[in-house]
């Protein structure tokens, strides 16, 4: 499996700081400002091989855009790590009921972070 993940966050600041990070590691990175736009990037880009989605969006949250991902036979084979600052009790197990394969809160543990992703790209 490749090593191109999709990284979906109305936040900048997040997607500089994830996208320098996981470069650094060596993997190859493409972002999204809006769920909506990052779901039209997996259309037109077959190389990417999980998605890193912030929950918390305006539009469309990453719950949203989570299901209509699962829903589609193109994507629902791709791994969705929610990353979300929202880490109250309940929160992970909402995020896993939305159709996300794992969950990760922020501020993000990059080794854990990265334990996860090389889980789901091996």
């Amino acid at each position: 499996m490749g090593r191109k993940l999709l990284i979906i966050d109305d936040d900048s600041k997040n997607i500089f700081a994830l996208t320098a990070t996981l470069k650094s590691k060596g993997f190859q990175t493409v972002s999204a400002t809006a769920a909506r736009d990052g779901i039209d990037m997996m259309g037109k880009d077959n190389e990417i091989s999980l998605v890193l989605m912030d929950m918390m969006m305006p539009e469309m949250d990453g719950y949203e855009a989570i299901q209509l991902m699962k829903a589609d036979d193109r994507f629902k084979n791709i791994p969705v790590i929610a990353v979300t600052a929202q880490a109250m009790k309940g929160d992970k197990e909402k995020c896993l009921a939305a159709g996300a394969d794992n969950y990760i809160s922020k501020p993000v543990d990059v080794d854990a972070l990265l334990l996860m992703l090389n889980d789901y790209l091996k």
